[in-house]
């Protein structure tokens, strides 16, 4: 779609901000432009439209020298949407929207109607907002309607200059979602500028981190994860986050207390225990707490009415349980292949010490990727769901 050829940047005193980039991009895809401020980034994806010439090289879109192309026409072929937005405070947000159609000589009642579905598409009623004008909306609907005017004409490049960054951290979070949900639907090929790894790692393709105006590494966010080519890339993805994701919690750090029962309770009593602790699951133990079954409330039910039956008499066997001295990654394809909700954590006499459950992994896998991770403790009447 997009191709680099040699390309080169130098300003006044011979600085060079870009230096001999070969790039690639591919048709319908998000391509992360990442680096330390001054890298060059910002400067590379301006060469797509125009905005700033190479001193060396050529730039192809879709086999043409954009060289040769009339600037202005190229930039109304490609979106563009920048920090600050840009919306142009006299203008309601569909004149906003339409801005680029209008100067393309699109008919009205076509560019309107286009107005109308990129509104939708974005979750913005057009009967609220289209009216409207810029300082009328919040910093992430303003940055939504810089999304979609970049979208109005239907380009098929789009170019985004660290659109997010200037939001409120839900904002852009909102933001980030809503764009992948987009290119879901509208397959466009994205340029997106960002300082932000995290960022990129959620939204990109494909990412492309530079260093002083050279391409250090590009590939898919889970190779440059798993794969980083030198100590630049680790520090700046942050070896904490690769040390991390390398090293799975014991199945202790992951376990949480279940919710247990004697198999002499009676059926009522053991429907109360179940309410007061929010689980549709009990896990039936002796005096010396060995894993002796379980009783869904499923089986409760289908047995209520025999006044005198006893959990012992409707347990069923746990089939899927796991020592603790397993693996975590162990627990974890178990899980998996037989899409299991809670597995019962047991010792070698099989005497239940805990649980693992979908919550649990999520709440102790999240900690361990936060910076300020604290050591996880087992919960209070966890619910085996």
């Amino acid at each position: 779609m997009i191709r680099f050829e040699n390309i080169t940047k130098t300003y006044e005193h011979g600085r060079k901000v870009v230096e001999d980039i070969n790039l690639h991009i591919r048709e319908g895809e998000i391509l992360v432009l990442i680096g330390p401020s001054g890298c060059g980034k910002t400067t590379t994806m301006k060469m797509i439209n125009r905005l700033v010439e190479p001193s060396l090289g050529k730039i192809f879109i879709k086999g043409e020298d954009i060289s040769q192309l009339d600037p202005v026409e190229l930039r109304r072929n490609i979106g563009y949407v920048i920090q600050n937005i840009g919306l142009l405070p006299h203008m309601t947000i569909a004149e906003n929207v339409a801005l680029v159609p209008k100067l393309k000589k699109w008919d009205k009642s076509i560019y309107m109607n286009r107005v109308t579905e990129l509104l939708h598409l974005v979750n913005l009623d057009p009967a609220v907002y289209s009216k409207r004008y810029p300082n009328e909306l919040s910093g992430g609907q303003q940055q939504r309607i810089g999304v979609i005017r970049a979208m109005a004409a239907d380009p098929p490049i789009i170019l985004m200059d660290e659109p997010f960054s200037a939001l409120d951290p839900i904002s852009r979070e909102q933001l980030q979602d809503e764009l992948v949900r987009l290119q879901e639907v509208i397959s466009k090929t994205i340029i997106f500028v960002t300082h932000d790894i995290d960022e990129a790692i959620k939204i990109a393709n494909r990412i492309c981190i530079i260093k002083d105006g050279k391409i250090v590494q590009m590939d898919t966010p889970e190779r440059i994860l798993r794969h980083p080519v030198n100590e630049f890339v680790k520090d700046f993805i942050g070896a904490n986050r690769l040390q991390k994701a390398e090293i799975l919690p014991s199945i202790q750090e992951i376990m949480v207390r279940p919710v247990t029962a004697r198999p002499s309770k009676g059926l009522a009593e053991a429907i109360v225990q179940m309410r007061k602790q929010k689980v549709d699951t009990l896990l039936i133990v002796d005096n010396k707490q060995k894993l002796l079954g379980k009783v869904s409330v499923w089986d409760i039910h289908s047995n209520y009415q025999q006044e005198e039956t006893l959990l012992l008499d409707v347990l069923n066997p746990v089939i899927h349980r796991i020592k603790v001295s397993q693996s975590l990654a162990e627990a974890l394809q178990i899980i998996s292949k037989y899409h299991v909700a809670y597995l019962p954590v047991v010792s070698k006499d099989d005497t239940l010490l805990g649980v693992i459950t979908r919550a649990s992994l999520v709440d102790v896998m999240a900690e361990r990727f936060q910076e300020n991770e604290s050591s996880p403790e087992i919960e209070e009447g966890a619910i085996l769901c």
